[in-house]
């Protein structure tokens, strides 16, 4: 009776796991990505900034001009002031509004140094975003084909379930008349049980891995209740690397590698800038400051007098330091020192990133021999279990050594799955090594 409600279970998850799903491939995948993961979508936003920045008038190239208007109440008692024109209690109230334009003529090219500063952010933060975006890409791409793995051992435990299912039915009758021993009807009831636990477990990874893939895709589907069919198989051809043309290719493509050159550029301009504070200064203020007054006895309401004046000024400014106990000097040596650093900085990554380079193209090599070996060990292991399982319909093979080929073909089947994505995986890290991931899927 539990079997029967176990077989029921195991049928109802089956038809639920095919109902309402969604086709979805890789490049989707990695589309909706793109579109919806929020890493990205701040990375977007940051570089939007650099590009609002990146403007002359961000690096103080064009005058300013203020308006400011002041209005001033002041009570003045000159009751026992006998040397003045206005004697009691005078209230004095104004208004005086000013219009002020500056404009630096010449900052010993920081304006210049600022734009092109200005300029490199926005490199950096565009070469950031990319960074982000292949890091996205890859994480997607690597939960999408670890869903297909989970889903095709999901598929093997289906296939040895259903036939140890009709084992041990056949026994049920075969023991109902007396035809076998007990013995070999428990031995596939045990099995049974045992392939029915390993199909529950499988559907437990296979759910967690398409709820990884859809974290990472952040598809909209807070539910949780959309399914998905995934139509890219793993069993795709991979051609070979070489590792000169990776080489070039991570030369001029690698993101980290460009972050640190625009690192580099970044603090050149950053010396330049440095120097201008050694040139002197130029400066031109202009501006019109209008007045107006009212002054009012107030012990006196008839007196009251109404002010008004009109100014004008443009002046220039010259300022050059002359001592400030080096400051500036040392200023411009330690950022030509910071300069030397980032220079051995990309040296350093150079190197790193080649050996790296190098370890991952010969790990590929070696994975691309290993699934070469295990398609060769599958299909000799499916052929295996087929004849026994031949033979043991024909009772020329006992039960335990039947089981022995079943255990076989399901590690020689999920060996050759991991083998699969392990090789994708390396795969995959090099194209992102090599910046091809970032060129494939953005345009």
């Amino acid at each position: 009776m539990k079997l029967k409600k176990l077989t029921s279970s195991l049928f109802f998850l089956a038809c639920f796991a095919s109902f309402g799903q969604t086709e979805l491939s890789a490049t989707d995948a990695v589309v909706i990505a793109l579109e919806n993961n929020y890493q990205i979508l701040i990375a977007k936003k940051q570089q939007d900034i650099s590009v609002m920045n990146n403007k002359w008038s961000e690096a103080g190239a064009f005058p300013t001009v203020d308006l400011s208007i002041a209005q001033n109440n002041m009570i003045q008692d000159n009751t026992n002031n006998p040397f003045t024109f206005t004697p009691g209690i005078i209230l004095s109230q104004g208004v005086n509004p000013s219009v002020n334009v500056n404009y630096n003529i010449f900052t010993g090219f920081a304006v210049k140094m600022s734009k092109q500063r200005l300029e490199q952010l926005e490199v950096q933060s565009s070469n950031n975003a990319m960074t982000v975006i292949e890091s996205t890409i890859q994480d997607v791409l690597k939960a999408y084909f670890a869903a297909q793995v989970q889903k095709e051992r999901l598929t093997l435990f289906q296939t040895v379930l259903d036939q140890s299912r009709k084992r041990k039915e056949y026994y049920v009758l075969k023991d109902k008349y007396s035809a076998t021993t007990s013995l070999e009807l428990l031995q596939f009831e045990n099995q049974y049980l045992t392939d029915s636990t390993n199909y529950l477990i499988q559907k437990i990874s296979l759910d967690n891995a398409y709820r990884n893939l859809k974290l990472i895709m952040n598809d909209g589907d807070s539910t949780g209740t959309k399914n998905y069919t995934l139509t890219d198989e793993l069993m795709a051809d991979i051609p070979a690397i070489s590792f000169d043309e990776a080489y070039a290719a991570m030369i001029s493509n690698n993101s980290n590698l460009k972050g640190q050159y625009i690192g580099l550029e970044l603090q050149r301009t950053g010396t330049e800038l440095q120097k201008s504070f050694l040139y002197p200064t130029l400066s031109f203020q202009m501006g019109v400051q209008p007045s107006f007054s009212k002054l009012r006895d107030l012990n006196n309401p008839s007196f009251k007098i109404t002010t008004q004046n009109l100014s004008y000024y443009g002046n220039f400014n010259l300022r050059y330091s002359l001592f400030n106990n080096f400051k500036n000097k040392r200023a411009v040596e330690v950022s030509r020192i910071q300069e030397e650093i980032a220079g051995l900085n990309i040296e350093s990554m150079t190197q790193t990133l080649e050996n790296t380079l190098r370890n991952l193209v010969e790990l590929f090599d070696t994975r691309n021999q290993l699934v070469s070996i295990s398609e060769q060990n599958l299909d000799y292991a499916t052929r295996a279990f087929d004849m026994a399982e031949k033979r043991f319909n024909t009772g020329a093979l006992n039960s335990i050594d039947l089981m022995t080929f079943q255990s076989s073909y399901e590690s020689t089947m999920i060996q050759h799955y991991e083998n699969l994505f392990n090789r994708l995986d390396t795969y995959l890290e090099i194209h992102r090594l090599t910046g091809k991931l970032g060129l494939t899927y953005v345009k």
